[in-house]
């Protein structure tokens, strides 16, 4: 059955993310950075498998949603059941997850097995969030407002805040349950309840964020063998420019037509380039783009797993699309160009805006624009679980398809490219210092908050335009600078032109493939490049996370 469809799929990917972390003591950390890895691969395979199967397309986004629509009460009353058995283990292990909360040597000291409680704990977590996605789907945002709002509300202990947060999630749902269907009217139980947890819940921990009392995001790479330097990065750099123009070629000249694989030349060529041109130079600006604001983000942050996603001016962007979208189904380019540029505005204002309560430290830069990503993503996807023919325009955008680039696409993106990421090759000095920490950072002579502030404006327009002309493509963002330091620019120049070329080429592969790996079927060049990057960001994170620097 579905639920036991669900269920399975939920156990597999947390014996992935166990397995994942096993050597490394199951750190929170560690565990947290596996799940988003794991988490963004599965959603790129569903996404793949969505496409191709239309007819069960926005059933399938009504459940992803989290539609509380039923027939009966037998869900309720599963729910309520597994809830109760959940609530006596989660009692059980009570003294475990207090200990836990403390440093891995004092947990050892009070007696704790570490492994053995961390597993008891996780598979009970998921063992809970896997039995409500199996009955009504998806529900996102409950599970990170409702501790937060515990705690602020008064909840010291543990065992307050157990009690206290799942009384504040059940009301959370069923608030915004009657309020999606008082806004949706007759069509209510269309729009999906568990989007729009995420509508009420992205402004709620943005209100929440200058409130909370944040960690200092860890500086994933400080441990572990230096990186491997080039001992000549910019012969390197050379050849890989060389082998971007030389996969642009083939791009351009090689295809699939009925007959077989053919290599266009003459007149054939001539027409065949009026509509690969521009995808080819829409994906290489686009992936050149994603990979220099991927290369700044983890510089700034510290965080070698951060990602233009975090941001949340990619998915602004949708935002805007979906707005104007709704405004007329039938805007022409210009409009729906306009509209994603004002999305990522709006978003990138409202980020900048909160995180400069904290001086723009790093781990309110990623809460922000996780949140902004959420409240964003949550417009999008009530929008396509509608099934209107803004639908269909919403998810090719989401999917990052290049099919429909024009010239004028690919010139503006191209166009934007220099003057966009020149400011970055001026500031190398500062993406090479911010990794080591503020303090280390201000005691070079480095204006952290007005440098970090510089260099996220910079990373947030790049993100925004990749983002309008080709959707929301954050694997590349991450890949690209992951394979520029495992190939050896550590500096952060030589770092930054490596990830763009090794971008441009990993979007044109990507553009190229999705043509021809199914012919005549075309997958979405983001969505194709998702699947060759996720599981190799798995392997990455498995073996070990090269340090920044």
């Amino acid at each position: 059955s579905q639920g036991l469809v669900a269920f399975a799929g939920g156990i597999a990917a947390v014996l992935l993310v166990l397995a994942l972390t096993w050597r490394r003591g199951l750190e929170p950390v560690s565990v947290m950075l596996a799940g988003m890895m794991v988490a963004l691969t599965a959603s790129s395979v569903s996404a793949a498998l969505i496409l191709a199967n239309g007819d069960y397309l926005f059933s399938l986004f009504i459940w992803g949603g989290g539609s509380l629509v039923q027939q009966d009460w037998e869900p309720t009353i599963a729910l309520t059941i597994r809830l109760a058995a959940g609530a006596v283990a989660a009692l059980m292990l009570l003294r475990p997850l207090t200990i836990l909360g403390l440093d891995d040597a004092s947990a050892r000291g009070l007696g704790v097995a570490r492994h053995s409680s961390r597993f008891l704990i996780i598979a009970l977590a998921v063992w809970m969030a896997t039995s409500v996605a199996a009955e009504v789907g998806v529900i996102g945002f409950v599970g990170l407002a409702a501790p937060a709002l515990a705690t602020l509300s008064g909840a010291r202990t543990l065992r307050q805040k157990l009690i206290a947060a799942p009384l504040i999630g059940a009301v959370m749902l069923w608030l915004t349950d009657g309020l999606v269907q008082l806004a949706a009217g007759s069509g209510g139980e269309r729009i999906p309840t568990g989007a729009g947890t995420a509508l009420l819940g992205g402004p709620l921990l943005l209100w929440l964020l200058p409130r909370l009392r944040l960690f200092e995001w860890p500086h994933l790479g400080s441990k572990g063998a230096a990186p491997r330097k080039a001992s000549r990065p910019w012969l390197i750099i050379l050849l890989l420019f060389a082998l971007a123009l030389v996969a642009a070629i083939v791009a351009l000249v090689v295809g699939r037509g009925p007959d077989g694989w053919s290599i266009a030349r003459g007149d054939l060529l001539t027409d065949l380039a009026a509509w690969r041109a521009p995808r080819i130079g829409v994906a290489a600006a686009a992936g050149a783009m994603l990979a220099a604001a991927g290369v700044v983000i983890q510089r700034v942050t510290g965080n070698p797993l951060a990602s233009p996603e975090v941001l949340g001016v990619g998915t602004g962007a949708g935002a805007g699309l979906t707005a104007v979208l709704m405004v007329s189904a039938t805007a022409d380019l210009g409009w729906q160009l306009a509209g994603s540029a004002l999305g990522s505005l709006v978003a990138l204002i409202a980020m900048l805006a909160l995180a400069a309560r904290a001086k723009f430290g790093a781990e309110r830069l990623l809460l922000a624009g996780i949140a902004m990503s959420a409240l964003c993503s949550a417009a999008i996807t009530a929008t396509i679980a509608m099934g209107n023919a803004q639908s269909y325009i919403l998810l090719r955008w989401l999917s990052g398809s290049t099919g429909q680039a024009s010239a004028l696409d690919a010139g503006l993106a191209l166009a934007c490219l220099l003057p966009l990421t020149l400011p970055l090759f001026l500031a190398a000095r500062w993406l090479d210092i911010l990794p080591l920490g503020s303090d280390s950072a201000r005691g070079l002579g480095v204006p952290v908050a007005g440098g970090r502030l510089m260099l996220i404006i910079v990373a947030a327009l790049l993100t925004a335009l990749a983002a309008m002309v080709v959707g929301p493509l954050s694997f590349v963002g991450l890949i690209a600078p992951h394979l520029a330091r495992l190939v050896g620019f550590s500096r952060a120049r030589v770092h930054l032109a490596g990830a763009m070329l090794l971008g441009a080429l990993l979007m044109i592969v990507s553009d190229w493939l999705s043509r021809m790996a199914a012919f005549p079927y075309e997958l979405p060049a983001g969505l194709f490049a998702s699947l060759l990057g996720g599981p190799y960001l798995v392997y990455l994170l498995a073996k070990g996370v090269p340090r920044q620097g």
